[in-house]
């Protein structure tokens, strides 16, 4: 609005002094023509006379009208200083409100801050100002033949330049004066004197001087790291040397029992590694600071060094800042893990208690007691995963999820026969049909169990064979337990004798029942009894059965069983008729031993 004013002014300016011009210049025409006409006729008639009354008229006239060309003009400049002034106190108070709440981008140069922006300029931001006036700066300040003092100022209608050898450093307009509540031209010069002492500051930095002390600093890191790779690879030799000769002095061999894990020339190897290994870490972190340092002693390459020490530190940061931003959901996680560990703890003692029976729950069997404990365990440990699950590190990543349900889809597919032999497991737990130790037949294998886990179970047959069977197939088949008979009323074991009809079966009885009575293991009460199973064509057949409480020696018994019948028959003169004979005899002598037989046989 001031400019448009401004140009208003002008053109009337113009417009009144070429009208003026044009007035006199008919004037002095006139009067000059007059002259001559003077000069040629020296007498004046009656009409030249009104001619020149006219003309003077006609200049007074012009002279008022220029008057009044110049009072509008000045009327004009009044009224637009006085326009111009209020847009400038607007301006001015509405910078005052603004000043309070607004910050400015500093020009910041080597870390040094050298003046703010607060308003825009041909349609740059003001951190875009800051940010090119910064660069020129510094581009300048790095120059060998920089001449501070060259630094001069230019002024235009609307805007005040900081330059340098024909390039604009910066540039100030009004509005940037009312926000310093300076004129743009005081703004220039106070910025300029800045701006010249910034870049004495820098020449003195990037002088020929200065190089000299950074390349003798750079020869100096460069000897002092040589010195230090030496010096490391030297203790290392001194203590390999150290090592070797521990072999022989301190160094023992380190057993388990009976076997040698490490004797002492192993220990020595490990050693001289783990020594070694030390030394290349020393050496890689003496690198990681000198690499940094070398690249930090010049300007041209500090940006660098600051950037490979990031690649350092931000890693390292990264890592201290996740620890001790994860501190509070470690602790969350202990808590979670110790409650836990001690309700393990209580539940492990309250199955101790029902084992033992010093505490009885009805319906509760003590030998369920272990197998419950160990379901709750892994229940309790399962849901403290699920509640500790949420505060592990990368638990809400997509890809810690995935990995997680990936795992959980091939445990599922691949492991269903597992599964099906841990539920047999727990079911045969609770159905009890044997316990440890048990003397069982399962299908065709009979023996004593010895282990009994949640996939499979161990039977040790009598020939000391351990057979393993998954719990799937003994859920699925039939399973005689001996032990649990004779613990709780007796086992009965029976064997089948066939005797002849000439004998009376009373005395087969009774020696049978003498035979078993003088059986051991077996017990006395109740007392064994005979059964006649058959009558068969040529001979009865006759069954003892007897009771025994141990059904771990069932083999060793019967063979005791089966000797005592026939010392029992023999010394009876009873014949037993297995294989067939016939009652009709032929010549053949009797099946019944001869003493002498009986006496070589004992011997």
């Amino acid at each position: 609005m001031r400019i448009l004013s401004l140009l208003c002014v002008c053109f009337l300016s113009s417009f009144v002094s070429n009208v003026s011009a044009q007035v006199v210049e008919k004037v002095f025409d006139i009067l000059g023509r007059d002259s001559l006409s003077v000069q040629r006729n020296i007498t004046v008639s009656d009409s030249d006379s009104i001619r020149l009354v006219d003309i003077q008229a006609e200049l007074a006239a012009a002279k008022l009208n220029e008057a009044n060309l110049r009072m509008e003009v000045e009327q004009m400049k009044l009224a637009a200083f006085v326009a111009d002034s209020l847009k400038l106190a607007k301006q001015k108070h509405r910078i005052d409100s603004l000043r309070i709440v607004t910050q400015g981008i500093p020009v910041v140069v080597d870390n040094d801050t050298l003046f703010y922006f607060y308003a825009k300029r041909g349609g740059h931001t003001p951190q875009q100002r800051a940010e090119n006036v910064a660069n020129d700066i510094t581009e300048l300040g790095k120059r060998f033949n920089l001449q501070p003092d060259s630094l001069y100022i230019e002024s235009s209608d609307i805007v005040t330049d900081v330059m340098y050898d024909n390039k604009v450093i910066v540039s100030f307009t009004d509005l940037d004066g009312l926000w310093e509540n300076c004129s743009r031209d005081q703004l220039a010069a106070s910025k300029r004197l800045v701006i010249v002492e910034k870049l004495r500051l820098m020449k003195e930095e990037h002088g020929m001087l200065q190089l000299c002390k950074r390349i003798i600093y750079f020869v100096l890191v460069l000897i002092g790291q040589f010195l230090l790779f030496w010096g490391t690879n030297w203790l290392f030799r001194k203590l390999k040397v150290r090592i070797v000769r521990l072999r022989n002095t301190r160094l023992k061999p380190f057993s388990i029992q009976d076997y040698e894990l490490l004797d002492t020339q192993k220990q020595v190897k490990l050693l001289i590694f783990l020594a070694n290994l030390v030394r290349y870490v020393f050496m890689f972190l003496q690198l990681l600071l000198t690499v940094p340092l070398l690249f930090s002693i010049f300007p041209q390459t500090k940006s660098l060094a600051y950037l490979l020490l990031s690649y350092i530190w931000e890693p390292i940061r990264s890592i201290l800042v996740g620890i001790v931003s994860y501190i509070p959901n470690l602790f969350t996680i202990f808590v979670i893990y110790m409650a836990i560990r001690y309700l393990v703890r209580l539940v492990r003692y309250l199955a101790g208690e029902v084992q033992s029976e010093r505490l009885k729950l009805r319906g509760f069997y003590p030998d369920w007691a272990i197998p419950t404990y160990h379901i709750i365990r892994f229940l309790l440990y399962a849901f403290m995963i699920a509640m500790i699950y949420p505060y592990l590190p990368g638990s809400n990543s997509g890809v810690f999820q995935g990995i997680s349900v990936f795992v959980g889809l091939i445990v599922s597919l691949g492991s269903s026969t597992v599964i099906g032999n841990i539920i047999a497991g727990l079911v045969i737990t609770y159905m009890r049909p044997f316990k440890i130790g048990d003397r069982i037949k399962l299908n065709d294998t009979t023996g004593n169990v010895v282990e009994k886990t949640p996939l499979v179970t161990r039977i040790r047959t009598p020939k000391n064979e351990v057979v393993t069977i998954p719990n799937s197939f003994v859920m699925s088949s039939h399973t005689v337990n001996f032990s649990q008979s004779a613990r709780e009323y007796g086992l009965i074991i029976h064997s089948e004798v066939s005797i002849g009809y000439d004998v009376p079966w009373r005395v087969v009885n009774k020696l049978l029942i003498e035979a078993a009575l003088n059986t051991p293991g077996v017990v006395d009460d109740p007392r064994p009894f005979v059964l006649s199973t058959s009558l068969s064509d040529w001979y009865p057949v006759y069954q003892v059965n007897a009771y025994i409480k141990d059904a771990d020696c069932l083999a060793e018994i019967y063979s005791d069983l089966h000797q005592n019948i026939q010392d029992r028959f023999n010394e009876a003169g009873v014949e037993i008729m297995s294989p067939h004979y016939m009652a009709v005899r032929d010549g053949n002598a009797s099946t019944i031993p001869s003493n002498e037989n009986i006496a070589e046989d004992e011997i």
